[in-house]
């Protein structure tokens, strides 16, 4: 899986036990039931979950009856935490080092450095404000001045 899908998959995974109520062991929740729901592979949910657990938001158990279940309630969880558990990065990639002798290959590398910090500062403070459960609400405040993603066209079968 990569980098870019672990943060997705994470919250929809978060987000679909937290709709099912599994707050015990009792509840847990089968990676199989997990995949079908984002929609992935099984293996993709169980090293995602093992990130999430390492993190202690959610348990997980493994064999026949096993599965995850959350530790914390949906709304104490909150998207920035989500995405450091899962080695995430909201940044937009790194600068490369620049040519040496070229003034502008020795000065911009440091000044796109200075943009980028800004904007993953940025995005994991926005991210602090929405949790696991405003994912799961019809229009939670925190999403409000979030505009809507326009929706995608389906290629037909």
């Amino acid at each position: 899986m990569s980098d870019s899908q672990r943060f997705p998959v994470a919250a929809h995974a978060l987000a679909y036990l937290a709709h099912k109520g599994a707050h015990s062991a009792a509840q847990a929740v089968a990676s199989g039931v997990l995949a079908a729901s984002v929609p992935t592979n099984p293996v993709v949910i169980r090293r995602v979950t093992a990130l999430l657990a390492k993190a202690g938001l959610i348990a997980t158990r493994a064999g026949a009856s096993g599965g995850s279940w959350l530790l914390k309630p949906a709304e104490t969880i909150t998207l920035d935490e989500v995405l450091r558990a899962v080695n995430g990065c909201a940044h937009l990639g790194s600068p490369p080092a620049g040519a040496k002798g070229c003034p502008v290959g020795q000065h911009i590398p440091r000044q796109v450095a200075r943009v980028l910090t800004a904007a993953d500062t940025a995005a994991a403070e926005r991210l602090s404000r929405i949790t696991i459960a405003d994912l799961l609400a019809d229009d939670p405040a925190s999403l409000s001045e979030i505009p809507r993603p326009r929706a995608r066209a389906v290629a037909p079968a």
